[in-house]
C-alpha cells in the first residue's frame, strides 16, 4: 500500500499543527487526540474547498497551504471553544 506525497505531507502538517495547538492550549491526552482529529478534518476540508473553488494561493505541488492551514486552525479552535 502506497500513499501519495500529498497525503503524507498533509498528515504531517496537520499533526504538527495539532501538536503546537496542544502545546499552547491543551492539557490532556484526550484533548490532543481531539485536536489531532480536528486538525486532520480541517486540513482536508480546507484543501477540498480550495481545490473545488480553484483558489490561487501558495501551492506546494497540489497542496493549497493557506486555506488548508486556516481551516485546520479554525476547526481546532472551534473544538477548544465548545470544550469537547
Amino acid at each position: 500500500m502506497s500513499f501519495s506525497p500529498l497525503f503524507i505531507l498533509s498528515v504531517v502538517l496537520a499533526t504538527l499543527y495539532a501538536a503546537v495547538f496542544h502545546f499552547f492550549w491543551g492539557s490532556s491526552l484526550k484533548q490532543l487526540a481531539l485536536y489531532w482529529l480536528a486538525a486532520l478534518l480541517g486540513f482536508a476540508m480546507g484543501q477540498t474547498i480550495a481545490t473545488v473553488l480553484a483558489w490561487h494561493d501558495i501551492l506546494i505541488g497540489e497542496l493549497h497551504l493557506l486555506p488548508a492551514s486556516a481551516a485546520c486552525w479554525l476547526l481546532m479552535a472551534l473544538v477548544r471553544r465548545i470544550k469537547l
